[in-house]
């Protein structure tokens, strides 16, 4: 798994596809390329101090981390934003609902390349 690094990646990941869970939005946005995956973590302060934040931050690492690695397209970047909620959730369901995130956020990133692909002549 590579990381998101630059402002500009997270900025043309907000403009992809959004598949909000209890503990975090996962954002994905198709590069339109066949380089492997990207993935990005952001947790503002609004969810609680350093310590806070990290813990967050870790437990969305550790997510991803498990998840089988055919679940992540390549040509893909994905924002997973941390919520307050992701402190208390059990591990379990986060992984869960991380997988159900990626399902949705997939067909939302086919329905658009589809839009687009009929606009062209």
């Amino acid at each position: 798994m590579q990381r998101l690094r630059h402002r500009a990646d997270f900025l043309a990941a907000a403009t992809g596809a959004r598949a909000p869970t209890s503990g975090f939005v996962l954002q994905a946005h198709n590069r339109r390329d066949q380089a492997p995956a990207r993935v990005g973590f952001t947790v503002s302060r609004k969810v609680g101090g350093a310590v806070e934040r990290n813990r967050v931050r870790r437990r969305l690492r550790e997510v991803v981390r498990l998840a089988p690695p055919t679940r992540l397209k390549p040509g893909h970047d994905y924002v997973l934003i941390g919520r307050r909620a992701a402190l208390t959730l059990r591990f379990e369901q986060m992984v869960q609902e991380f997988d159900r995130a990626l399902g949705r956020a997939h067909a939302a990133t086919g329905r658009e390349v589809n839009q687009m692909a009929a606009q062209q002549p």
